[in-house]
C-alpha cells in the first residue's frame, strides 16, 4: 500500500505531451497547461503571436502551435522571470533568429547548365518524335 507521502508529484516543469490534434478548445489548452482559462484569454491580449481562432459558434481554437506558444509564454513568465513586456521581446527576437535561419546549402547551378540540360532533353524528345515509325 503507498503513503500518500512517497507518491512523487508531476514536475511543474517537465513540458505536457501534446497530442495530436488541429484544434483544441481553451479548456483542453487550460488543461494541458496548467492554467486558468482567463490567463490564456489575458496573455491573448499582451502577445501578439497567440492568435487562436473562434469557431462558428465563438469558442476559441486553438492549434497547435498555439499551445506551444502558451507553453514558451509559461516557461518565460513563470520558470525564468520575464516580466510580460520582457517576454514578449524575447518571443519577438527569437521569431526573428528563426526566420534569419540560411537554407540547406544546396549547390548552386549555372543557369547556363541547366539551359544546356533542356535543350538536350528536347533534342532527345525531338529525335524520338522524328524517327520513322516500324510496323
Amino acid at each position: 500500500m503507498a503513503d500518500k507521502k512517497t507518491r512523487r508529484k508531476k514536475s511543474p516543469a517537465a513540458d505536457p505531451v501534446i497530442p495530436d490534434k488541429l484544434y483544441f478548445r481553451i479548456g483542453e489548452v487550460s488543461r494541458l497547461c496548467r492554467l486558468p482559462a482567463y490567463v490564456l484569454r489575458f496573455w491573448e491580449t499582451e502577445f501578439p503571436q497567440l492568435k487562436p481562432v473562434k469557431s462558428s459558434t465563438g469558442q476559441r481554437m486553438y492549434r497547435q502551435r498555439d499551445v506551444e506558444h502558451v507553453l514558451r509564454i509559461k516557461k518565460l513568465l513563470y520558470e525564468e522571470g520575464y516580466t510580460i513586456v520582457g517576454a514578449r521581446h524575447q518571443l519577438k527576437d527569437e521569431s526573428k533568429t528563426a526566420r534569419q535561419q540560411s537554407g540547406l546549402p544546396f549547390p548552386k547551378q549555372n543557369p547556363a547548365d541547366k539551359l544546356k540540360k533542356v535543350r538536350q532533353g528536347l533534342q532527345e524528345i525531338l529525335g524520338i518524335l522524328s524517327a520513322p515509325r516500324r510496323k
